[in-house]
């Protein structure tokens, strides 16, 4: 049975050397569970590979693809407005966020580039098309939906100090799962991911299902679970809106 929606999510390596991580999430007409087919979530290197991966949703009627990278920079140098403000709002929690130019974004504008080619809009609005592509950042996103202070440090430091803070992560990204979208629970191969030591391929591969889960998110809920910093003209970061009180 093919698809009728399928989210993905994408944790994009800006550079050309490490491998991205992609979440590919096939469900029927309006997030019908359970999904058409097996959640899948694995790794790709390069532009061919993660552009052969988005074949998997040819079929669909709806695809929404969620990428940790920006993909509108219509500035050369310095920040996108959007930058800014996340940092004003998420400084404090460790969350602010690496300048988004053409400089230094070469490879996420290539991305987005190649997803206008194959017919998606960059945008968060799910009314432009039938195939729309836009900006998430899991780093103020596990502030809102961990309902935690600070941001988890598994990126940095020495390989036993970012397994013990992945560990967390890992723990904190189960439990929201349990909550959100507890199905991903039920497949065998994402609980093995939720539990294996960090190495940057599985930190890659997490972050992509954060991702997707923003995504879910986003589309479930027509909106009210997320909310959208920036534009379309400028750039924009789709976040998830804070969890309410007892929800952890």
């Amino acid at each position: 049975m093919n698809p009728s929606t399928v989210l993905i999510g994408i944790d994009l390596a800006w550079g050309e050397r490490n491998p991205d991580g992609v979440t590919v999430l096939p469900f029927g007409e309006g997030l019908t569970r359970p999904m058409t087919s097996p959640p899948t979530t694995f790794n790709t290197r390069g532009d061919d590979e993660l552009f052969a991966a988005l074949i998997s949703a040819d079929g669909a009627n709806r695809v929404l693809v969620a990428v940790d990278a920006p993909l509108i920079c219509p500035n050369s140098e310095g920040s996108r407005p959007v930058d800014r403000e996340v940092t004003s709002r998420f400084g404090r929690h460790d969350a602010g966020c690496y300048p988004g130019n053409q400089r230094l974004c070469r490879r996420p504008l290539r991305i987005a580039a190649g997803l206008a080619a194959r017919g998606f809009a960059i945008t968060t609005d799910p009314g432009r098309g039938a195939r729309i592509a836009f900006e998430v950042y899991p780093h103020p996103a596990t502030i809102q939906l961990f309902g935690i202070d600070k941001t988890i440090k598994y990126k940095k430091g020495l390989v036993a100090t970012k397994r013990e803070a992945f560990s967390r992560y890992q723990d904190c990204l189960r439990r929201c799962l349990a909550r959100e979208l507890p199905e991903l629970l039920d497949s065998a191969p994402h609980r093995a991911l939720l539990e294996t030591p960090w190495r940057k391929p599985i930190e890659d591969q997490t972050d992509s299902l954060l991702c997707a889960l923003i995504a879910f998110l986003h589309l479930g809920f027509g909106g009210d679970r997320t909310e959208v910093i920036g534009n379309d003209e400028t750039g924009h970061i789709l976040l998830p809106r804070p969890i309410s009180a007892g929800e952890t």
